[in-house]
């Protein structure tokens, strides 16, 4: 209990420090950026109270605003290590990480998501499927039944499930391009193989070693593209996963952990609804 507060001390001098960093050197980068920092900051915040990493969303922004692709990508894989990074450390501070919990499916999922990236299916089918699930998923989740206020008694999964588990979200992220934790994290949860903080945990873990093993794949083929724009969005994800998954480790409960979960589901399933729409 001793370091809370000289911990709570580092982190506002951090922010603090980050504003006047970001002031100097990143004033000039245009009105319109600054839109694009807004919404990175609220989607930083949000993803990271449920220790998520928020990369799809990130994704979804700098398309709107034409950013490049590779410019984009290589952006949202270093605010996912960023993001995903700060989560994990804030919720095992709190005292909710579980080594068995993430091991095994991290064993798995890096080299599936190799082997995910030279698979090529027909993206929309799969897209409908995928999003089909999540729907229902994200329901479950929002709709907090009489049962689940009890206390629930967790299962030990076997180490084998946890392999197969892990290798398929590594083949999913690797196929299309998502980290996978938005799926871990519920199944987690609804398998009582963890709470709700538990399950934030391992999914932050799980988003960053992935995101990383994503990065280093595109240095090593010559497609990370950074620049100052990259740079400029480090302590805007830094700020906004502070904040976000401080209030998820220490003060938000499992169900509203739950909910959050199942509503930025829930956002992600509209999202692709839109786009197919217009």
């Amino acid at each position: 209990m001793w370091v809370t507060a000289p911990m709570k001390l580092f982190e506002s001098r951090l922010i603090f420090n980050l504003g006047l960093f970001y002031k100097r050197y990143f004033a000039n980068l245009g009105q319109l950026n600054w839109g694009i920092f807004g919404l990175i900051l609220v989607i930083a915040f949000f993803y990271s109270s449920v220790g998520f990493g928020g990369a799809s969303g990130y994704l979804v922004v700098m398309a709107l605003f034409e950013i490049p692709n590779n410019t984009a990508v290589s952006a949202a894989l270093i605010l996912n290590l960023v993001v995903a990074g700060i989560s994990f450390v804030n919720y095992s501070r709190s005292g909710n990480f579980k080594p068995n919990l993430l091991l095994p499916f991290v064993i798995a999922s890096i080299p599936a998501a190799f082997i995910g990236g030279t698979v090529h299916l027909e993206q929309f089918t799969y897209l409908v499927i995928l999003h089909s699930v999540l729907l229902a998923t994200a329901i479950r989740m929002m709709i907090v039944l009489k049962g689940d206020r009890n206390q629930v008694k967790m299962v030990s999964p076997s180490f084998w499930s946890m392999l197969l588990v892990g290798a398929g979200l590594g083949l999913l992220a690797g196929m299309i391009g998502i980290g996978g934790g938005i799926f871990l994290s519920p199944l987690i949860i609804l398998a009582k193989w963890g709470n709700p903080k538990q399950a934030a945990t391992t999914a932050a873990g799980f988003i960053f070693l992935n995101s990383l093993s994503g990065l280093f794949g595109r240095m090593a083929v010559g497609s990370f593209e950074f620049g100052s724009f990259g740079l400029a969005l480090i302590p805007i994800g830094l700020v906004g996963s502070l904040l976000g998954s401080g209030l998820g480790a220490k003060y938000f409960s499992g169900t509203t952990l739950k909910r959050l979960l199942g509503g930025i589901m829930l956002v992600a399933v509209i999202r692709f609804v839109l786009d197919w729409l217009f």
